[in-house]
């Protein structure tokens, strides 16, 4: 049997290929980026990733760049809004750099949810160490957006992304 074609010739593909990521925090396919691989608890309603920061990420010596630290919480809060199936964008945030964050020692993250009034998602996120000690913290206020609006003519079809039970994203 042949398959469809569309107007212009080319063959219609029922499986198409998954979007790439190329997130610099999260996204696989980023060679670049820093391929943190986050775990969804959905019981939790918690967003985590156990991560070792290598000097690639180099800010005062032995230690963390602000950024990253800034890019890393953005993304564990940014995870949280996976829990309401809603794509929602950073419109502020906030971090309090608590300690110095060190290269090269098991570090983790976690987002989690504060609070929604309809479009506007408060998330936190924290980044601990071994011992437990916070060394950062954030909040961040989150604006949900119809991503075929805002983005159409980029990504025509981006959806939302399903949740379950500590999948990994």
């Amino acid at each position: 049997m042949a398959k469809p074609k569309r107007s212009d010739g080319h063959t219609i593909h029922n499986n198409p290929k998954p979007p790439r990521n190329y997130c610099f925090v999260c996204g696989k396919d980023n060679l670049q980026g820093m391929r943190l691989k986050f775990y969804m608890d959905e019981e939790a309603r918690q967003a985590t990733c156990k991560f070792k920061l290598s000097r690639r990420y180099t800010g005062p010596p032995g230690h963390t760049h602000g950024g990253i630290i800034a890019a890393i919480l953005d993304d564990a809060m940014g995870k949280v809004n996976k829990f309401r199936r809603v794509i929602a964008l950073t419109r502020e945030m906030k971090v309090e750099y608590l300690r110095p964050v060190p290269l090269g020692q098991t570090l983790r993250v976690v987002g989690r949810e504060e609070s929604v009034v309809g479009r506007k998602h408060t998330n936190v996120a924290e980044i601990s160490n071994d011992q437990g000690t916070v060394l950062a913290r954030s909040t961040g206020i989150f604006i949900a957006v119809d991503m075929s609006r805002m983005f159409g003519k980029i990504a025509p079809s981006v959806q939302p992304a399903t949740v379950t039970s500590q999948k990994q994203t």
